[in-house]
């Protein structure tokens, strides 16, 4: 069962960056090259959003709101995935997850909460 943990997070001045992290672990059969990995984020009162996913081959996908802001990226040899966050808004203020998604399986972290003040 593979596990994620999310880290970076924090209270950041409107425009500012912050660099987001996940680590996954407990890849006992499927590597996670082998895994499409997403970030997702989390408002009060709102429902679960798509922020960036990252294909097996390393292709990025962003939702409207944040492209040209963000990127995410991935390391294969430490297990980890990363969401640049550069120019930062009061809307993005949210918790922000890590999704790991292969065939029959798909995994959550904690996740870590990003607050952009105004």
């Amino acid at each position: 069962q593979v596990r994620l943990a999310e880290s970076g997070g924090g209270l950041v001045q409107d425009g500012g960056s912050l660099r987001l992290s996940c680590a996954a672990s407990g890849l006992t059969f499927i590597p996670f090259s082998r895994y499409a990995m997403g970030w997702y984020r989390q408002a009060p009162g709102q429902q679960r959003e798509s922020v960036a996913n990252i294909t097996r081959g390393g292709t990025p996908e962003y939702a409207d709101s944040v492209k040209g802001r963000f990127t995410i990226s991935r390391d294969n040899g430490k297990n980890t995935v990363y969401l640049q966050m550069n120019s930062l808004k009061p809307e993005d203020t949210a918790k922000y997850y890590c999704n790991a998604a292969f065939p029959g399986r798909n995994a959550w972290g904690q996740g870590t909460q990003v607050t952009v003040s105004s």
